[in-house]
């Protein structure tokens, strides 16, 4: 039996060091190859996995983890009844939308549809455009109760 294991803070994330390629190499060529066909909907369930390992108690909480992840600005830009909108900007982000990989943002997507349902308790889902003329990333979150 697995013993139930305590959620990271945003500020543990300062003890991971490592930074360069390495994260890139594992994320958008060794996972994808490995997972194959359905790399998009594992990696949407990796993203949703990972969040309930953090303690999320607040947007800011939200906005800090994806920064220390090395994801990219997130900004919450448009609120309404039933949606949020989302959007991440930053250099690596226009860094991986230029690379000669394919950059895709299900595992984000995933991650931040999750931290949502936790912090709204409203069951919701997660989907992303990518506007690579202006090197960003939108994310709407649709509630589905």
């Amino acid at each position: 039996m697995r013993k139930k294991q305590e959620l990271f803070s945003s500020s543990q994330l300062e003890l991971f060091t490592t930074e360069g390629a390495g994260y890139d190499v594992l994320r958008y060529i060794s996972l994808p190859e490995l997972l194959g066909k359905e790399a998009n909907t594992l990696l949407y369930f990796m993203g949703r996995n990972l969040a309930r390992k953090f303690a999320i108690n607040d947007l800011e909480d939200l906005i800090t983890i994806y920064d220390k992840l090395g994801w990219g600005k997130l900004e919450l830009v448009k609120e309404k009844k039933k949606e949020l909108l989302f959007q991440l900007m930053a250099d690596s982000v226009a860094l991986r939308l230029q690379a000669s990989f394919t950059a895709e943002f299900r595992m984000e997507a995933g991650f931040l549809a999750e931290a949502i349902q936790k912090l709204n308790g409203i069951e919701c889902e997660c989907i992303e455009e990518i506007n690579k003329r202006i090197h960003q990333v939108a994310f709407k979150i649709v509630y589905t109760k």
